[in-house]
């Protein structure tokens, strides 16, 4: 292959990166909660996470949908759609008022739906691209997404205080903005520039989004051979989804995902208001507090959670995906143990976001080369899809659990935050514990 064709795969890389900036989108849910818990929204802490919740389940979803719809369309039509979606979803948010029900079908079952159908499609063509490097490429394929949630939390009050009268050279667009501030605050808003912002940029990350041709190998480059019985698990061999799903390594890694999923989607959907209740107790003023939550949250949290996607898909190249897997979910749970006394001081509480979000963003990198490894990458789009399905269970259960224990506290007791996070801390040392015992395929082997 010459050098010019080997060098286009990057754009690949590139493309991945800006389509997953936009879908990262749902990780900047939380600078949303302290406002629409007060008026003129007046929503409980739990209706905040079931907006959250709906959103990550219909993404997860939906992705069985993109997966399959992978194998008789173009990725790059997949893609696009995708973002159009998700625009439209955003854009119509700005209208909705301060309704729940409205929030509920525009931000998550539109958008979710839009990230879903969108997300699939980097990973699925990477890891034909690089099958010589399938950790590396599933962090970068994915690491736009775990980035995203800090551009779109530190932007988000820039695009709120937007002054009217600097708009007057669109006079329909100062109207606009005049009426969704007037109507809820500012997040109308945000909202609306969001959603122009991420269909244009998925839609241009799309044009990359090609397939290798048939038989594709980067230079130099020739697959390992297998030990004997193990062809399917080095990838040599493709499962099929019903392949798949009669194995009990796809339950086993659907259930370690649900479980490190879990606990990342909690602490995104309540880092805000965990850190106000706990800083607040220690007589920090509420909103040096929500500002503390707002850095821990997108800066610490979203800069590792990009960096875990990198990194732990590097590190696994290097040491084994099942290694890998053990030491992500394990640390994690040790930290969730801690996590609740590093709410109460500044820097412990920084330290314990960005641990979290490191080891978090590792299940994006770690999983889908995992599904490759053991079950073939000509199928990852909608095998990767199946395994990806226990995202949308942790994303319902996680942000819910916090809601809910929030919900049965009075007034802004932290004490609250402990059970849940004492919950996530054992499933995700549960998964560790899996990991461990995780084999290739029975089945496949002589």
């Amino acid at each position: 292959m010459s050098d010019n064709k080997m060098k286009s795969r990057w754009w690949v890389v590139l493309g991945a990166i800006l389509i997953q900036l936009c879908l990262g989108a749902i990780y900047a849910w939380s600078v949303y909660t302290p406002y629409l818990t007060k008026a003129p929204y007046e929503f409980s802490a739990t209706q905040t996470q079931v907006i959250f919740s709906v959103g990550l389940a219909t993404f997860a979803l939906v992705m069985i949908f993109a997966g399959r719809m992978l194998t008789r369309i173009s990725p790059r039509l997949i893609a696009a759609l995708g973002g159009i979606v998700l625009g439209i979803g955003y854009i119509l948010a700005a209208f909705v008022g301060t309704s729940f029900i409205g929030l509920v079908i525009t931000i998550g079952l539109l958008g979710g739906a839009g990230i879903g159908l969108a997300y699939v499609v980097p990973i699925a063509v990477g890891v034909k691209w690089f099958p010589d490097k399938k950790g590396m490429l599933t962090g970068l394929a994915v690491a736009g997404f775990g980035f995203g949630a800090t551009i779109w939390v530190k932007l988000a009050g820039g695009w709120g205080n937007v002054p009217s009268d600097s708009l007057t050279i669109l006079p329909a667009f100062e109207g606009l903005i005049k009426m969704l501030k007037t109507a809820d605050g500012q997040i109308g808003t945000v909202f609306l520039a969001y959603g122009v912002i991420y269909a244009i940029v998925v839609l241009l990350g799309s044009v990359w989004m090609v397939n290798p041709p048939p038989g594709y190998k980067p230079a130099g480059w020739e697959p390992s051979a297998p030990s004997p019985g193990k062809a399917r698990a080095s990838g040599l061999v493709d499962l099929t989804s019903t392949e798949m799903l009669q194995t009990p390594q796809f339950y086993a890694l659907w259930l370690m995902f649900t479980c490190g999923a879990m606990t990342g989607l909690m602490v995104i959907g309540c880092i805000a208001l965990f850190g106000i209740d706990a800083l607040g107790s220690m007589g920090t003023e509420e909103a040096v507090a929500k500002n503390i939550s707002d850095t821990a949250m997108g800066v610490f949290f979203a800069l590792a959670n990009g960096l875990g996607r990198i990194g732990w898909g590097m590190i696994s190249d290097k040491i084994g995906r099942k290694a890998s897997l053990f030491l992500m979910l394990g640390s994690q749970g040790v930290i969730m143990f801690l996590f609740y006394q590093m709410g109460f001081q500044p820097w412990l509480f920084y330290l314990g976001a960005t641990l979290i979000g490191f080891n978090f963003g590792g299940n994006f990198a770690l999983f889908p080369a995992a599904t490759a490894d053991f079950f073939g990458s000509k199928n990852v789009g909608l095998n990767y899809a199946w395994v990806f399905t226990s995202y949308g269970v942790g994303g319902i259960v996680g942000p819910i659990l916090g809601g809910y224990f929030k919900g049965l506290a009075k007034g802004a007791e932290p004490s609250a935050w402990l059970p849940p996070f004492v919950i996530a801390g054992i499933a995700c040392l549960v998964a560790a514990v899996l990991a461990l015992l995780l084999k290739p395929p029975r089945h496949i082997e002589g």
